[in-house]
């Protein structure tokens, strides 16, 4: 495939990923009433609330939320469409794979959006317990919504990278001995992202949100490893049962006979 076919087919995928987040966002506004109540409830849980500073501020984070939600809703569309683009010319088996990919991408995803709201009011509890007494807390919601879109987003784009390994691994496009060979690097990005998500480097959130990686992460490179060797045995397997066949085929074959000539006769 050339560079500007490449390019069409990442424009035409992209198109049909805005496509979906606009549906999604559409159906944002819907619920965001409710959606907004889930958001704020971990800091009214911690004794803290929030303000709105700006007459822009409501219809700002109606719109943000509204964004936030259309993310989830299409994460099954622009999941497939990023994995189809990573892998073209998927062949039929493949797609079915790339089926299975998105089938178990979305609830990790969510499940990693979940989890990090149900740690968020740890560490905001942590936060919070650290003003003086007889003070509010009054936390300006402009800040504090960009700040837990980007911890829940964190969290779920961090569980789809084990998926992911496994699903070029696959495909043979990322053997298990690339994986192994650069293990401390992936654990020192799993640190870094980790870091980067948890507020204000607060430790428990980053030891939460590292902890599952670390496990998806050795789990997808044991799968890897072994899949590896299984794929190794069934290509032993194959030339070796080519080899017989091609011996067998060439033993069937006679010896031409010579063909007498004929007799003539004066």
């Amino acid at each position: 495939m050339s560079l500007k076919e490449h390019l069409i087919e990442a424009r035409n995928r992209l198109f049909k990923s805005l496509i979906a987040l606009t549906l999604g966002t559409i159906a944002g506004f819907f619920v965001y009433d409710w959606l907004l109540e889930l958001i704020i409830a971990p800091v009214q849980a911690a004794g803290g609330s929030v303000n709105f500073t700006a007459v822009m501020s409501p219809f700002d984070i109606m719109i943000k939320v509204a964004l936030f939600v259309g993310i989830l809703v299409s994460s099954p569309v622009w999941l497939y469409q990023l994995w189809a683009f990573i892998v073209p010319g998927l062949k039929k088996n493949e797609r079915r794979l790339s089926y299975t990919f998105v089938a178990i991408s979305v609830p990790l995803f969510i499940g990693g959006v979940a989890m990090a709201y149900f740690v968020l009011p740890f560490a905001l509890q942590f936060f919070i317990s650290l003003a003086p007494e007889n003070s509010e807390n009054l936390i300006n919601i402009n800040e504090y919504l960009p700040f837990i879109i980007r911890l829940l987003l964190a969290f779920g784009l961090a569980m789809l990278v084990p998926v992911l390994m496994v699903g070029l691994n696959l495909v043979g496009v990322l053997p298990a001995k690339v994986i192994l060979k650069n293990w401390r690097i992936t654990v020192f990005l799993i640190a870094v992202v980790a870091a980067m998500a948890a507020p204000g480097g607060d430790a428990i959130t980053m030891f939460a949100l590292a902890g599952p990686l670390f496990l998806t992460f050795a789990a997808a490179t044991i799968f890897c490893y072994f899949n590896d060797k299984k794929r190794v045995k069934k290509q032993a397997a194959q030339d070796a049962e080519n080899e017989r066949l091609a011996q067998g085929e060439s033993s069937t074959i006679a010896t031409p006979e010579p063909i007498d000539e004929p007799n003539s006769q004066i």
